[in-house]
């Protein structure tokens, strides 16, 4: 049997289950555990019940019956004044409200705020990921999108802090937060990303993700300026298991805000399950209960989309679409919404991708909640679904789909100069507040480094003591201010006051809030969306739209094959009109219109004297007599060879355009019937040319012919049909009715080939 195949594996299964896809994580689902997305025998049915003004049962359990969650969802996230009405409404008919452009975002905010979390899970329920991407587009707070970089190292080295963090903000990231992999580098970390935030167009808020007593102490210090750290569960254990409640998030929440501080919570399908405290609910519906609690809280917004957990619910059946689901009901209780896209969610380039176009099409207030803004292997919150590497290709999307994706485009010579400003910045302020130095190695390192490998090591033990001192001695933002002040970035300086001057006045408390420049806040307040179909809600200003098309791979196709000046002295002269021979040896070499005169080089580059000098030495090697003649009257490699092949003596022709593409042709075959046509110029070397002038000459002789191998290369329309597309264009509009004619090659170019 063996010997038959019959116990051989297929060898294309064998090769798929090699690609990235496979390397990822599936499983069926299992209720009783909570590995389910949506629908758990055990999710509760919809209800609710009012007397005098307060809920006494929702979704199936009386009051007396609530744990912690269902008592603050009560008393502090159910509109009680219209629950009764909006829990009555039909399901199904909540939904087509949500993709229904008649119906205004303002009318479904109420409606769900008067819903209990089942009831919620109900709507979303009913809509597919389009209708939910639809859903989304009009209903989150912001109508401008926007996004959010990771800005971390292995290291904790400063100087690539601040330099990763002032280029994102040129990228356009309204938001950069920072980690650490030692707590007590937090200090030095906030203080360096601070400074590259508000250096060159400097519009970010900026936040330092550590523990959260740490993470009040740099807020009230002025180092940092947002947080989404409250991380918040969806059962009664999962809660405790993190040693917290409902209304101690809520007091954390109230503490950071009175600061000027703006804050989120965090929250994503998969977390209480990952904890094994899912009470056999699903992941939406416990969701659904964090975002209620949130709402209940004060908050303004919500980092969600599963975070860290994604990977989980992408093993279980409609996870992707469970993940979109908790998006859009995030923006359905009026929050903010900082989408995921964080996490590493795929081994698999497609399935990243894909998961990705349901908030990037719509649009989120932030699109991704951290994306990492400097090479994977440096992003201390494990990973990061798209990099530094990626961002030629974010930029592509925006540019493919015309979408405001957040980001945009800027050349190498602007990064580098906004890397070398911030790191200058942050090595001064290092030696004004007598930090361990930042040397001018370090400097120039940062401005260049692909990542944190590239950096020189630190002083670890002097750093950590630094950042001792920056805590214990109170230096925050108003030390950091004076010192780039007295050290010449009054600039940097300014910027970071404005800032401080907003914690005041709570401007970037509001709803959604980013910074832009001037100090002036954009949010749902000032920026509400507004989306009521086509034509309404965000739209590309002109300006944006420029900014968005105007990537740096773009070339102006007018210049692609156009040449300045007279062509290479003596490559090709004219010898007159071409006419048809009588001579049996005779083998013409017809080229197009524009070769060796308004385009000189082929796809591949290779210089056009090059290629006839290969053509005519293949054609010399047989005994045959070759003659170039310049087709006048077309374009198109088929009809040059046609054309080629009516003058020549022999019958046989070589027929070149000039971006390279060749045929062999006989005269009494039809225009686009040959003897060998060789389509993918790119692929065509000086010594496939030579070996094409030598069939032709074997072909012109009778004799029998091996025909030349042919390459094929899959990507080659990929890489070159621009291209390909321009020289044609240039070489068609060379053409003229005038002919054909005779012409010369250089008996210096021969010899060389």
């Amino acid at each position: 049997m063996r010997e038959h195949g019959f116990n051989m594996r297929s060898k294309r299964f064998a090769a798929r289950a090699g690609r990235e896809i496979n390397y990822d994580s599936f499983i069926t689902e299992w209720p009783e555990t909570g590995l389910v997305v949506i629908d758990s025998p055990g999710d509760p049915r919809p209800s609710i019940g009012i007397e005098a003004g307060r809920v006494v049962e929702m979704d199936g359990r009386r009051e007396s019956e609530f744990d912690m969650l269902d008592r603050f969802i009560a008393r502090h996230a159910i509109d009680v004044k219209c629950a009764e009405r909006s829990m009555a409404m039909d399901g199904l008919g909540i939904a087509r409200m949500l993709v229904d452009i008649h119906v205004p975002r303002e009318a479904l905010v109420r409606i769900f705020a008067a819903l209990t979390p089942a009831k919620i899970v109900e709507v979303v329920g009913k809509l597919n990921v389009v209708e939910m991407m639809m859903a989304l587009m009009k209903m989150r707070a912001r109508r401008t999108p926007s996004n959010q970089a990771h800005v971390t190292n292995k290291r904790e080295h400063p100087a690539l802090l601040a330099a990763d963090a002032a280029e994102a903000v040129e990228r356009g990231f309204s938001e950069l937060e920072t980690t650490v992999g030692i707590s007590r580098y937090a200090p030095l970390n906030a203080l360096a990303v601070l400074i590259g935030s508000q250096t060159g167009r400097g519009t970010a808020l900026t936040q330092c993700a550590v523990e959260e007593s740490l993470g009040l102490r740099l807020a009230f210090l002025g180092l940092t300026t947002y947080a989404e750290t409250l991380s918040v569960y969806g059962t009664e254990r999962a809660f405790r298991d993190g040693d917290d409640t409902p209304w101690s998030k809520a007091f954390l929440g109230s503490a950071y805000a009175s600061r000027g501080v703006k804050v989120r919570f965090t929250s994503g399908t998969g977390s209480e399950a990952l904890m094994g405290h899912a009470e056999g609910k699903s992941m939406l519906y416990l969701e659904a209960r964090c975002l209620k609690a949130i709402k209940g809280a004060g908050s303004q917004g919500v980092q969600n989309g599963s975070i860290s957990c994604i990977a989980l619910p992408e093993s279980l059946p409609g996870g992707v679409r469970g993940v979109m689901a908790e998006n859009l009901m995030a923006a359905l209780l009026d929050l903010e919404l900082a989408s995921g896209n964080d996490a590493m969610a795929s081994h698999s380039e497609i399935r990243k991708s894909a998961k990705l176009m349901l908030q990037f099409l719509p649009g989120a207030d932030f699109i991704f909640s951290g994306y990492s803004s400097m090479p994977r292997e440096d992003n201390l919150f494990g990973g990061g679904n798209f990099d530094a590497e990626d961002l030629d290709d974010y930029n592509v999307l925006q540019r493919d789909m015309q979408v405001d994706g957040g980001v945009r485009a800027i050349s190498e010579e602007q990064a580098l100069a906004v890397r070398r400003r911030a790191t200058e910045a942050t090595r001064a302020v290092f030696e004004e507040l007598g930090l361990p130095p930042v040397t001018a190695e370090e400097v120039e390192a940062a401005v260049h480094a692909r990542a944190s490998a590239d950096m020189p090591m630190r002083n670890v033990v002097a750093d950590l003591e630094a950042a001792d001192r920056l805590l214990r001695d109170g230096i925050g933002g108003v030390e950091l201010i004076r010192a780039l002040a007295r050290r010449g970035y009054a600039e940097i300086a300014g910027k970071i006051l404005t800032v401080q001057k907003l914690r005041l006045t709570g401007e970037y408390l509001q709803t959604s809030a980013v910074l832009l420049p001037g100090g002036r806040v954009l949010s749902a307040v000032n920026d509400a969306n507004d989306y009521g179909g086509p034509g309404t809600g965000y739209q590309l200003s002109a300006r944006r739209k420029a900014e968005i098309d105007a990537i740096p791979q773009a070339i102006d196709p007018r210049r692609v094959g156009q040449v300045s000046g007279p062509p290479p002295v003596d490559v090709l002269a004219p010898a007159g009109e071409a006419l048809p021979s009588g001579d049996p040896l005779d083998v013409v070499i017809a080229i197009g219109p524009a070769f060796g005169e308004r385009l000189r080089e082929t796809l591949l580059g290779l210089r056009h004297e090059e290629v006839l000098a290969a053509l005519i030495s293949g054609i010399e090697q047989e005994g045959m007599r070759p003659r170039v003649v310049k087709i006048h009257e077309t374009s198109d490699c088929g009809f040059i060879g046609h054309a080629g092949a009516q003058l020549s003596g022999s019958g046989i022709a070589v027929g070149v355009q000039s971006k390279g593409t060749t045929v062999i042709h006989r005269r009494g075959l039809e225009p686009l019937n040959n003897l060998e046509l060789f389509p993918q110029a790119p692929n065509l070397t000086l010594e496939s040319y030579r070996a094409i002038g030598h069939n032709a000459a074997c072909y012109a002789k009778g004799e029998p012919v091996l025909p030349v191998p042919v390459q094929i290369d899959n990507m080659a329309r990929l890489k070159y049909i621009v291209k390909t597309t321009l020289l044609h264009l240039c070489e068609t509009g060379c053409v003229r009715a005038v002919g054909a004619e005779q012409m010369v090659l250089n008996a210096r170019e021969r010899a060389a080939g």
